[in-house]
C-alpha cells in the first residue's frame, strides 16, 4: 500500500479504529445529564459525528437526532447507519442549525479539532446560537498541562483487509495553543506489515481557560471523565467531561 493510501479515506476503517469505545455508555451518560441538567427534551445534534455511532444510540433512546462532520465519506456511512437522522457537511466552528436543538454533543475529544483558540471561541458561539434556552452542550476535553507525551493508547482488531493495530497519543510542547494528536496505524497481512503515521493539529487549552471561554454563554459543570457515573471533577485528572447549560 503506497504512502498514505490507507488514510486517503479512513471512513472504511473508522469503526474498526474505535472498536474499543463504549458508545452506549457514553450516550446513556449524556442522556442522564440531559435529564438532570438540561431541559429533558429530545432534539439532538452531534458535532464531528463521524460514521454516526452516537447518533444511532440517541435515536434508539427516543431522540430526534442529527449530526454534522466535515468528512463526506463518514457522513455517507452515518446515513446508512441512521437513515432516520439528518446529516450535514459543516465545520463545527461555523455551523448553523435549521431549528434550535435541546442537546448538542461532541464526543471523543473532537472539540480539540477546533485547532486554535479563535476557532474554539467560534465553535462555542455556534453551539450557543443553536441551542434553546436551557439547552445542554456536552463534550470531553484534555487539559494541556497534564499531557504526558510518552503516554499512548493502542488496540488491535481483525478486518477482512488484515490485522490492524491503532495507536494514538497527545503531544504538547509545553507552551502555546497548539497540541498534536499523533496517530499510527499498522496493517499486517500474511506476515507483512505496512505502517501509516500522521499528526493532527489540535487546540491546546487548560480547563481553567476552557471554563473562562464557556462562562459568558453557559452555566458550566466540570465532571469526572467517567461515563459509568456522574461526579464532580476532582480538580486533578487531566481528562474531564463538560456539561454546559445555556442561560
Amino acid at each position: 500500500m503506497p504512502g498514505n493510501a490507507l488514510y486517503t479515506d479512513l471512513s472504511g476503517y473508522y469503526d474498526l479504529m474505535c472498536a474499543d469505545i463504549d458508545y452506549r455508555a457514553q450516550s446513556h451518560c449524556i442522556h442522564r445529564l440531559q435529564q438532570l441538567l438540561g431541559n429533558g427534551a429530545n432534539r439532538h445534534l452531534d458535532l464531528a459525528c463521524g460514521t454516526g455511532p452516537h447518533v444511532r444510540h440517541f435515536i434508539d433512546a427516543g431522540y430526534q437526532s442529527s449530526g454534522l462532520d466535515i468528512n463526506q465519506p463518514m457522513l455517507d456511512r452515518a446515513a446508512i447507519r441512521c437513515p432516520q437522522a439528518c446529516f450535514s457537511r459543516q465545520d463545527m466552528c461555523s455551523f448553523t442549525s435549521t431549528q434550535p436543538v435541546d442537546l448538542i454533543t461532541c464526543f471523543l475529544y473532537s472539540i480539540h479539532y477546533s485547532a486554535s483558540i479563535e476557532r474554539l471561541k467560534a465553535c462555542i458561539a455556534s453551539v450557543h446560537a443553536a441551542l434553546v434556552p436551557g439547552g445542554l452542550f456536552c463534550f470531553n476535553a484534555v487539559d494541556k498541562h497534564t499531557i504526558d507525551n510518552r503516554s499512548f493508547v493502542s488496540h488491535s482488531a481483525t478486518h477482512a483487509d488484515g490485522l490492524f493495530t491503532f495507536s494514538s497519543r497527545w503531544h504538547y510542547a509545553g507552551a502555546g495553543e497548539r497540541q498534536l494528536l499523533k496517530l499510527r496505524i499498522e496493517r499486517t497481512v500474511s506476515g507483512q506489515s505496512q505502517v501509516w503515521q500522521d499528526e493532527h493539529p489540535m487546540v491546546a487549552v487548560s480547563f481553567s481557560e476552557l471554563s473562562e471561554l464557556l462562562q459568558p454563554y453557559f452555566e458550566v459543570h466540570v465532571l469526572e471523565h467517567d461515563y459509568q457515573k456522574i461526579a464532580p471533577w476532582d480538580g486533578v485528572s487531566g481528562n474531564a467531561l463538560f456539561a454546559c447549560v445555556k442561560a
